[in-house]
């Protein structure tokens, strides 16, 4: 789906993709980050968050916390990440980003509160009840911090991905904000929820979810009992040219990940202000009967999207871009490999390249992150192979 995206408004970036594999520059099993694209956006978004008053943190899970993005995004003027989790917030540390928001997706385990309050030091940690917001208050007053905290909150009404349930019951939060300030190291900061925006299938844009309402009224709950200036923080397929609903709905925080290399679900429907900028990159190994074969380790289709016919460029050659289908394993089972159909005009050879556009989720697969600058200049240059915890990989020049 974000193939045709990418041939159309990033070109150089599948050529350059194509040219450094086949001179031994990439491996296969690898996304490609078109840095420079990367650091654009990011100029972009954080100018359009600015004016809005939104503080903005960069989720890199996406791209598996890459350093260079996190580089790109902070040249960009975006300074701080949000976190996934601890694994997130120490690659992003150790690429040199502040950390903004920890605890959200996915909550600190008990015995890594020190670890959290010491080193990783983030400006909000959410907390989804109160024994988490002691763990972290112990953790925090430990060093001598007082953390700022957010209640992840939920109503009856809200929506969530199966396995992302939980929080505090948004009908208590003034109880719940005098709560969070009783705890020495501790104090309530303000709010959030996820998803606060979704992708509609049927209308093809991005609509409120009846979460972004929830933390509307637990809003005005808050300032009804003389609580003023809370956070609210309001992530969920974040482009910019969602941040003036959110800042109307009161939203002070945004959190945006595909955002920033251009693969949101209204990227691929609509051309917005931020360039695509990543790509999987494969290699055909061998052919067996009517279909061949490439390497896998990196292959996702984004759930967000019903199914459709996956097209891949298969070829050795960065100027000559033919595309074929290619089947790729189902969720259940392990992406040794992709299929591609060899029936028609195309017959793949094994080492062409085989480049995909994905909305991906490398931090979830085994593959290599590659960061490359100079591709608009017509100089493309590798920075750093790294793996999915944005640790670096020695790379060999296999020529």
């Amino acid at each position: 789906m974000f193939l045709d995206l990418l041939a159309r408004r990033n070109p150089d970036l599948l050529e350059a993709t194509i040219a450094l594999h086949q001179a031994g520059k990439l491996p296969a099993n690898c996304y490609v980050l078109d840095l420079d694209a990367v650091e654009a956006n990011a100029r972009h978004f954080i100018s359009e968050a600015d004016k809005l008053g939104l503080k903005t943190f960069a989720m890199t899970k996406q791209v598996g916390r890459h350093s260079g993005f996190c580089q790109a995004a902070m040249a960009g003027g975006i300074k701080a990440a949000v976190a996934v989790d601890i694994a997130c917030a120490v690659a992003c540390k150790r690429a040199g980003m502040d950390i903004g928001h920890l605890g959200h997706l996915v909550q600190v385990p008990r015995f890594e509160a020190p670890l959290a309050a010491n080193y990783l030091r983030p400006d909000f940690w959410t907390v989804f009840n109160m024994t988490k917001a002691r763990e972290a208050a112990i953790a925090s007053y430990a060093e001598g911090r007082d953390q700022a905290l957010l209640a992840r909150i939920q109503a009856e009404s809200d929506i969530f991905y199966r396995g992302h349930e939980g929080g505090l019951a948004a009908e208590d939060i003034t109880e719940v904000g005098d709560r969070f300030d009783a705890l020495e190291g501790a104090h309530f900061a303000g709010i959030t929820t996820f998803p606060a925006l979704l992708f509609d299938q049927d209308t093809r844009k991005v609509k409120p979810t009846p979460n972004l309402a929830t933390l509307s009224e637990a809003a005005e709950a808050l300032a009804k009992a003389g609580r003023g200036n809370i956070e609210i923080n309001a992530p969920g397929t974040t482009s910019s040219t969602v941040l003036a609903a959110l800042a109307e709905a009161g939203a002070t925080q945004c959190e945006p990940g595909n955002g920033l290399h251009g693969t949101t679900p209204l990227h691929a429907m609509e051309d917005l202000p931020e360039l695509p900028a990543v790509c999987y990159l494969s290699e055909v190994s061998h052919s067996h009967a009517d279909r061949a074969y490439c390497f896998g380790g990196g292959l996702y289709i984004d759930p967000v999207f019903p199914d459709y016919d996956v097209h891949a460029i298969v070829t050795k050659d960065p100027s000559h871009r033919p595309t074929a289908s290619v089947e790729i394993p189902a969720t259940s089972a392990i992406d040794y490999y992709g299929m591609i159909d060899a029936t028609g005009a195309l017959r793949p050879e094994p080492g062409d390249s085989v480049v995909f556009g994905f909305r991906g989720q490398a931090f979830v697969k085994r593959s290599f992150v590659a960061g490359v600058r100079g591709i608009a200049s017509g100089a493309p240059q590798v920075t750093a192979i790294e793996n999915s915890f944005g640790q670096f990989e020695s790379w060999p020049d296999l020529r």
